[in-house]
């Protein structure tokens, strides 16, 4: 039995097909990697397993149950977590406050002590300021919040969008350290990113998604290696 799989899902925006028959299968305890240009349909993929976006047609199964006809916070109450691109933290917020919102269910609730210590452990500089107000974090400070109160909803699946977006080198690494460490620890992990070396790099599995449609898929080691990856997004 699949962890998780999309069985030929469609998505439509008005009359705009944005997904067309994509089919993809997630492991338990991988790191699979989604990537292709802006527009290719990465976001939407990520929103439609997590319940805001619905199929026009097609089958999605987190261990051989159906979602897709699921509401988003019973999603989450699954495991199932999306971070958002561009971080939707509340600013107004400490960065305590902002992790206890990720806890609001009564398992994770119940867990929170045990979570806090763990994204603390990750992210020494949130406990640091936890105290202070998170729209006055930086950039890369933000994300490891953003990333820290996704881990608050104890998830099973882990679904980032662009966490590296507009961060300086430094700190993408420092994002994509922890990232690894989070699925060593057990939590499987689907990333959506732009970086496609490093994306490939740090993922067991990838998927290139091209106008809607998944063009390649296979081992990342063996994907950074196909000629038309390099071409189309390495400049080789």
């Amino acid at each position: 039995m699949s962890f998780l799989k999309a069985d030929e899902i469609n998505v439509q925006y008005e009359d705009m097909h944005v997904l067309q028959e994509v089919t993809m299968e997630i492991d338990q305890q991988k790191i699979v990697t989604i990537v292709g240009a802006n527009g290719a349909g990465k976001t939407t993929f990520l929103k439609t397993i997590a319940g805001i976006l619905r199929p026009t047609s097609g089958e999605i199964r987190f261990l051989g149950d159906r979602i897709d006809h699921l509401y988003p916070h019973k999603i989450v109450e699954k495991g199932l977590v999306r971070i958002p691109e561009g971080r939707k933290i509340f600013p107004s917020l400490s960065v305590l406050e902002n992790l206890e919102l990720g806890s609001y269910l009564p398992k994770p609730k119940a867990k929170r002590p045990e979570s806090l210590e763990k994204v603390f452990f990750l992210f020494p500089v949130l406990k640091e300021r936890s105290k202070q107000l998170a729209g006055t974090l930086s950039g890369g400070e933000q994300q490891m919040l953003a990333i820290g109160r996704g881990i608050m909803s104890l998830p099973r699946l882990l679904m980032l969008d662009e966490p590296s977006l507009g961060l300086a080198p430094v700190l993408v690494r420092e994002i994509f350290r922890s990232v690894r460490e989070i699925n060593k620890q057990g939590t499987t992990i689907l990333l959506v990113e732009q970086n496609v070396f490093t994306a490939l790099d740090l993922a067991h599995d990838g998927y290139v998604l091209e106008n809607g449609r998944i063009v390649l898929k296979g081992k990342s080691k063996d994907l950074l290696h196909n000629e038309h990856i390099k071409e189309a997004f390495l400049g080789i």
